[in-house]
C-alpha cells in the first residue's frame, strides 16, 4: 500500500498564508509521499473557476510525477424538497468533472450533517432511501468517466460503522464503497478497531487519522463527540486509535489502495505529517 497526504493536512499553512492550495503538490512530494489527495477546489461555487484551478493543480502534479489519488468534497443528499436534492447531485457530478481533471481514481462525498425536528429528516433511517437514491445517481455518473465514489464515517450522523455499512448496502452500486477514516469513529463514540473491522471489507478508500479522547475539555480536545466526551486530532502514533490494529484488518481484508494521512492536530502542520508518514511506514513495514 502506498501511503499519500490529504491537502487538509496543510490546512493550517494555507489559513496562515503560507502556503497555496497548488504548493500542497511540491510539498508532498518533497516530504516523500506517494500521492496526495485533495479536497474543495479553491474556486467554489464557480465551476468553471475550480476546473481550472484543478487543471493547474494537475498540470503542477504531472510536472513533479505525484499522483493525485483522491478527491473529497462536502456533501448533504437529503432534504425535505425534492427539486433541492436534485440540485446537489447535479453540483455533485459537476464536482465528479473536477475529479476527471485532476486525475483522481476515488472521490469521497460526504451525505448529510444534522437532523432535524419534522419528516425524515428527523430520522437517519427516514432520510436513508433518498441519500441511498442520490448516492447511487452520482456514482453512475462517475462510473462514467471511471471514478469510484465512496463516503467517509464523517459528520455525526452518517459516522457509526452500522450506518455507513447500512448506506453503502442501499446504494447498492459495485462502483461505491466506503472510505474509511480509522479515527473519525470516536466522533460517535465508537471503538476504531471494533469499527474497522465491520466496514474494511466495503473499503475503496482509507484515511489514517488519530485521535486523542477526553471526558473533559482538557488537553486541547474541545470538539465535542455525539455522546459527550472531548476529541482533537493529533500526530499519527501519539493519540488513543490503535493504527497497527487498524491497518491489519484493512490488509486482511483486501484493501491495496492508497492510505492517505490526514492531519488535524494543533501542533505545526509540517511536523505533523513528517512525523505521521515515518510512523505510518514504520508500521507497514511491521505487518
Amino acid at each position: 500500500m502506498k501511503i499519500a497526504v490529504s491537502s487538509y493536512s496543510f490546512q493550517q499553512y494555507v489559513s496562515q498564508g503560507k502556503m497555496t492550495q497548488l504548493d500542497c503538490v511540491a510539498k508532498a512530494k518533497e516530504l516523500g509521499f506517494d500521492g496526495i489527495e485533495f479536497i474543495d477546489i479553491a474556486g467554489g461555487p464557480d465551476l468553471e473557476v475550480q476546473k481550472a484551478n484543478a487543471m493547474a493543480i494537475r498540470e503542477e502534479a504531472d510536472r513533479l510525477g505525484l499522483p493525485i489519488c483522491s478527491y473529497a468534497i462536502g456533501a448533504n443528499l437529503y432534504n425535505d424538497d425534492p427539486a433541492v436534492m436534485e440540485a446537489e447531485v447535479e453540483r455533485l457530478k459537476g464536482q465528479v468533472d473536477v475529479a476527471k481533471i485532476l486525475g483522481a481514481a476515488v472521490m469521497r462525498h460526504d451525505v448529510c450533517y444534522k437532523l432535524s425536528k419534522t419528516g425524515n429528516g428527523r430520522s437517519f433511517d427516514r432520510m436513508l432511501p433518498f441519500i441511498a437514491e442520490n448516492a447511487r445517481k452520482v456514482t453512475e455518473y462517475a462510473e462514467t468517466v471511471g471514478i469510484k465514489t465512496c463516503t467517509e464515517n464523517h459528520g455525526y450522523i452518517a459516522q457509526d460503522s452500522d450506518r455507513v455499512e447500512r448506506l453503502c448496502n442501499a446504494v447498492a452500486h459495485d462502483n461505491y464503497g466506503l472510505l474509511v477514516d480509522i479515527g473519525n469513529f470516536v466522533c460517535a463514540d465508537e471503538n476504531p478497531v471494533t469499527a474497522v473491522s465491520r466496514v474494511a471489507p466495503y473499503a475503496v478508500h482509507v484515511h489514517l487519522k488519530d485521535m486523542r479522547v477526553r471526558p473533559e475539555k482538557v488537553d486541547g480536545c474541545n470538539a465535542p463527540t455525539r455522546g459527550g466526551n472531548y476529541f482533537c486530532g493529533t500526530i499519527l502514533g501519539e493519540g488513543e486509535v490503535p493504527v497497527k490494529q487498524c491497518l491489519r484488518i484493512i490488509k486482511n481484508a483486501g484493501y491495496d489502495g492508497f492510505l492517505v494521512l490526514e492531519f488535524e492536530g494543533a501542533e505545526d502542520c509540517i511536523e505533523g505529517v513528517t512525523k505521521g508518514l515515518a510512523f505510518a511506514r514504520k508500521v507497514l513495514s511491521e505487518l
